[in-house]
């Protein structure tokens, strides 16, 4: 039973009552809501909103607002906010997420295997990959603090000195500074074929042991090369939220700078500020820390060292979400049946191979269009070395777009299949218990509708483009210093952005296909 957990619908709704709560596999908008105009005028007004905002900003911005500091308000100033950093806080934190996560590989492993009785399914798809991706972007990177795999290590290590005062339990082997985050990448596109190709990702003890899996690996990292180089290169969703995080109104920042002279990152930025390195956060004195209110999309403009395996980290997070999408629609079924006798003759899973063929490619067509429209900048400008330059400039100004989606397409499905949390929380086993309460809570269907899902969408679509706009031509006057040579350098930009603005809301509006 795949996760087809999506972006939820009328559909979602009516499934909920006819099957007493079994989970909603399905996004888009089906054909249940009817349009109060025709498809196309969305699609033409969306991508006519996004290029008048580049005239918009084209015309009023020429300086580089937010690459020489930006205004922040530290909440470290007040008591209540002490309080947040508060290690008794910290601590409380700690152990809630450690037993939370031990508690999800129990359920899934002892637990009963219907994914709507168990807590693993929806406390991985729902609460964390979906809740935490919507918090890290729109509040801050929380899981930086909740990462359970960076806690628990911790505790080891604490445990190992205590024990043994003079050793350490990572052998801190030199990173190659080549690789990158390319780990990282690996283990993502690992976690983006389970969540869209994997059968059997709703089962709960599936879940459990992928979760086994991943802890040994995560650990293993963090022994080779230390706990912070492994979560900064190697861990996939500490990469993940991180980069969703540089949109956020919230940082953590180190304003002594010798407290970097022990750090095991290259945290400093080309500026020479230190923000959002949590190795540094913990090691400096606490009137030199700071947890900062900043403005939306301010991290996104930090001129710090970009390697190209960031910017495909970037592009895989949009171009799985995409195609996460794409594979409910009508076309991609058309696609798979068309496919699928050609690889029967080679295996009985014709439609898990075909769309295991298309999540590889997808990231490809994705990084090549990407390329295209980076060299057509450099020929725009007559920069033709500055290629590499494009390619690494411009990538996370892609993020407002990554999270627009990722916001359109999964909100329903959070706000209503993420309601399962109430009575799981009173029975993670599905064992009958009422722990707290809760068991007897049904979900509320009239929370959200085909209407709400489809404004929204196009809402979050369009903004993110637009915020898009904006930080590349920022990025733009940063990189050539001139008004003409960047909003020049933005046609091709502004092409690719209002291409993926109609296609993205396409897959959306799409009826609600199963492969």
């Amino acid at each position: 039973m795949r996760p087809r957990w999506r972006v939820g619908s009328v559909a979602v709704a009516l499934s909920l009552i006819a099957a007493s709560v079994v989970p909603a596999y399905a996004h888009g908008f089906g054909e249940r809501y009817d349009l109060p105009l025709p498809l196309w005028m969305y699609l033409i007004g969306a991508g006519a909103a996004v290029a008048f905002s580049f005239v918009i900003i084209g015309l009023l911005l020429r300086n580089t607002p937010g690459l020489h500091g930006y205004a922040r308000l530290n909440l470290l100033q007040w008591p209540a906010g002490r309080l947040l950093v508060h290690p008794a806080t910290l601590l409380l934190v700690k152990v809630a997420s450690a037993l939370a996560f031990l508690l999800v590989i129990a359920a899934g492993v002892y637990g009963v295997q219907n994914p709507n009785e168990n807590l693993a399914p929806t406390m991985v798809w729902v609460i964390w990959w979906v809740g935490l991706a919507y918090v890290s972007a729109l509040v801050g990177n929380l899981w930086a603090l909740l990462n359970p795999w960076k806690i628990i290590f911790s505790w080891k290590e604490r445990l190992f000195r205590w024990v043994n005062p003079e050793g350490t339990l990572s052998f801190n082997l030199p990173y190659p500074r080549w690789l990158g985050v390319w780990p990282g990448v690996a283990l993502f596109l690992g976690f983006a074929w389970v969540e869209t190709v994997f059968p059997g990702s709703a089962r709960p003890l599936n879940l459990g042991l992928l979760a086994v899996g991943y802890s040994l690996i995560t650990w293993a990292g963090m022994v080779l090369f230390g706990k912070h180089v492994w979560l900064r290169h190697g861990e996939a969703f500490s990469i993940a939220f991180a980069f969703l995080a540089r949109f956020a109104p919230t940082e953590v920042r180190v304003v002594d700078s010798r407290a970097c002279e022990q750090c095991s990152l290259a945290c400093q930025d080309k500026s020479g500020e230190c923000v959002d390195c949590y190795e540094c956060f913990e090691a400096a004195e606490p009137g030199r820390r700071e947890v900062n209110l900043r403005p939306f999309a301010a991290g996104l403009l930090r001129d710090d060292e970009r390697h190209l395996s960031q910017v495909a980290f970037v592009l895989l997070m949009l171009a799985t979400v995409t195609f996460d999408g794409f594979t409910a629609t009508p076309a991609w079924a058309s696609l798979v049946s068309a496919t699928s006798p050609f690889v029967l003759a080679y295996t009985e899973q014709a439609g898990a191979v075909v769309t295991s063929l298309g999540l590889a490619l997808f990231p490809l067509i994705f990084a090549a269009l990407y390329v295209y429209f980076a060299i057509l900048m450099a020929l725009s400008t007559r920069a033709k070395g500055k290629i590499g330059t494009m390619v690494t400039a411009f990538a996370y100004s892609l993020i407002p777009i990554a999270l627009a989606y990722h916001l359109a397409h999964f909100l329903s499905f959070l706000l209503i299949q993420g309601q399962l949390i109430i009575p799981l929380a009173s029975d993670p086993f599905g064992y009958g218990w009422n722990v707290l309460g809760t068991a007897d809570y049904r979900i509320n269907i009239a929370i959200v509708n085909a209407r709400f899902a489809w404004f929204s969408a196009v809402a979050a679509i369009v903004v993110g483009h637009i915020i898009a706009v904006y930080l590349a031509h920022v990025t733009a006057l940063r990189t050539f210093g001139s008004h003409r040579l960047a909003l020049r350098s933005q046609y091709p930009m502004l092409v690719l952005m209002v291409g993926y603005t109609v296609i993205s809301l396409w897959i959306l509006a799409q009826p609600i296909t199963e492969v």
